[in-house]
């Protein structure tokens, strides 16, 4: 597996340009995952329901199986750490590439999505793991830049520079 990071400010498209990527990669033909970060905690269960019951009972671990999807929720302890990139990267089913939108600590390839208007400062300038720029306006700096609305360009250089999964220490 092949792992290219999306990162930038909050309500800078992200997710957006990682939904039109994953889109356009498997319109090519590939096997695309996505791993998403959150710095809250996201409840994906209802109170309630069988599954909650089961984590609120203790479980370390629920799976849920459909016809449709599984999920598979694991709980992680009050003194546990948040587990890295590369640990959850193990728990998936191998694919052509992942693409991982946020995790911009980790030290992933990433191309950074930066808006004009946010008018916050350009992460690339001071984030060597930042191998290009998707933006909406000119930007100078000395790695590639790319109109955000180029995603056949954007998904080039993620093809051109994604690392494999296991490439990078946490």
């Amino acid at each position: 597996m092949r792992v290219i990071g999306i990162v930038g400010w909050k309500n800078n498209g992200k997710t957006t340009l990682v939904v039109r990527l994953v889109e356009h990669l498997v319109a090519q033909g590939l096997s695309v995952s996505t791993v998403k970060h959150a710095h809250h905690s996201v409840e994906l269960d209802s109170e309630g329901k069988d599954t909650w019951r089961h984590r609120k009972a203790g479980a370390g671990e629920v799976l849920l199986a459909t016809s449709k999807r599984w999920v598979l929720m694991h709980e992680i302890g009050e003194s546990d750490e948040e587990p890295p990139l590369d640990r959850l990267l193990e728990h998936m089913t191998p694919c052509d590439i992942v693409v991982v939108e946020g995790f911009k600590r980790f030290p992933h390839p990433k191309i950074e999505v930066h808006l004009q208007q946010r008018g916050q400062p350009l992460l690339a300038r001071d984030d060597p793991t930042i191998v290009a720029v998707a933006s909406d306006h000119p930007v100078s700096i000395d790695i590639p830049v790319f109109d955000i609305d180029d995603v056949a360009a954007i998904a080039g250089i993620a093809l051109e520079r994604a690392a494999p999964a296991g490439a990078f220490p946490s």
